[in-house]
């Protein structure tokens, strides 16, 4: 069994390239107010979390003082349900990991690479 990730130095479930990667539901839609049309889009008649760079777009990579990276969500009290429905250290989110654990660095995403 992993030990429980530390969210902030990991972030790993905000990356995927795909556009349709977290889905937005009327509920979320609202609940994210004003915010969302600048985080959330409409492809087709869904919608979905806008991704750039290869995450989220609400997703904050900082490299923080001691050199590591640290990530933060800009919409964290308001994300969608599917971000709040996946439990730090799960088995959804230990998969997440064993996909996706690497991942650009938060130097190579500010720097555009």
């Amino acid at each position: 069994m992993l030990p429980t990730p530390d969210c902030l130095r990991c972030g790993v479930c905000c990356f995927s390239k795909l556009e349709t990667y977290v889905r937005v539901t009327g509920d979320d839609w609202t609940r994210l107010g004003p915010m969302a049309e600048r985080v959330a889009q409409f492809i087709g008649n869904k919608a979905y979390m806008q991704m750039r760079d290869g995450h989220c777009a609400a997703l904050e990579p900082r490299a923080a003082a001691d050199g590591t990276r640290q990530y933060f969500c800009a919409i964290y009290a308001k994300r969608p349900e599917t971000c709040r429905e996946l439990a730090r250290g799960s088995p959804q989110c230990e998969g997440e990991i064993a996909r996706k654990g690497a991942r650009p660095s938060a130097s190579d995403i500010s720097a555009g690479r």
